[in-house]
């Protein structure tokens, strides 16, 4: 089993989104409600309260762990201890592919502030150097500047583009297709 990780960061800390840290995902996630909605999947009326539902997402982040299926990871705030960012790395593959791909989000008042790069460059580095990765995917819409202009930054290429990639907010939405490929020095 991986030996569940701790980094470090200027102006955080990330964990593992776990059930016992659930309770800290679930305040970030009420206060970014409005913040994430343009981007993110509409609610699912079976997943119950937004508590609930934040409870069932760490339980299955600890088990897409220890199955080495993904990495959830939790930015908190070195002062506060309140969630900052999340930042994920989904669909792991191994054998011939050795990829994954990268969702995150960061908190309406941090945005703009470089915290998004921080932590995701962290996370980033574990996947590659760590967990051994060879491909990191992350895709965005197109009216989605900001993700653009992070990806760019973070060293992402523009592979391509899908029609009707994902189901955001209730709409079939194009998305933007790059990826970060970890080069043999």
């Amino acid at each position: 089993m991986n030996e569940v990780p701790v980094l470090n960061t200027a102006r955080c800390n990330l964990a593992l989104l776990q059930p016992d840290n659930a309770h800290l995902f679930f305040a970030y996630r009420e206060r970014n409600l409005a913040h994430v909605a343009p981007w993110e999947p509409a609610p699912n009326p079976n997943d119950g309260t937004l508590e609930q539902a934040c409870h069932r997402v760490a339980a299955k982040s600890a088990k897409g762990f220890a199955d080495g299926v993904s990495v959830h990871f939790i930015a908190t705030d070195r002062e506060t201890g309140a969630v900052v960012a999340g930042c994920n790395f989904t669909n792991i593959v191994r054998g011939i592919f050795q990829a994954c791909h990268l969702g995150y989000s960061v908190d309406h008042a941090w945005q703009g502030k470089g915290l998004m790069f921080e932590v995701a460059q962290a996370g980033i580095a574990y996947m590659f150097d760590i967990q051994g990765l060879h491909r990191v995917m992350a895709n965005h819409m197109p009216a989605n500047v900001r993700s653009e202009k992070l990806l760019r930054r973070l060293g992402f290429e523009r592979e391509g583009v899908a029609r009707a990639y994902l189901k955001i907010n209730g709409q079939w939405q194009d998305h933007v297709l790059n990826a970060l490929v970890n080069e043999p020095p």
